[in-house]
């Protein structure tokens, strides 16, 4: 008789999903950064037309309590309090005839706003 052991491995998940076109996108602004320590960091706040509204910027910095994960070559920083209301989200890029742009597809919003860019 065979018996497996059970191992445990601690590995924080994704909180954000980048698709393989937000990944690229990212690289290749990180690139024009010329900053290797430069991570994206994916944030909620409170404002918008819906009640919130998301922030990607690049920084450099992080927290203990920020979830920290990578994605191809992409590092992606969220902070904790962001971590609760994006569990599940994605961030995707799409370059094509109606404009080019970052979107985020967020399972947890209940209402969005016509520009896209804030839920609650």
């Amino acid at each position: 008789m065979t018996t497996m052991s059970s191992v445990s491995i601690s590995r924080k998940p994704s909180v954000i999903t980048l698709t393989d076109s937000a990944i690229t996108k990212v690289t290749d602004l990180l690139a024009q950064e010329g900053n290797d320590a430069l991570a994206l960091r994916v944030a909620v706040r409170p404002g918008g037309c819906s009640g919130y509204s998301y922030e990607m910027f690049f920084d450099s910095e992080s927290s203990d309590d920020d979830v920290v994960t990578t994605q191809g070559n992409v590092k992606v920083v969220v902070d904790s309090a962001s971590a609760e209301l994006l569990k599940g989200a994605s961030l995707e890029y799409s370059d094509g005839l109606q404009g080019a742009g970052f979107n985020i597809s967020n399972p947890n919003a209940t209402r969005t706003c016509g520009c896209g860019s804030s839920f609650s």
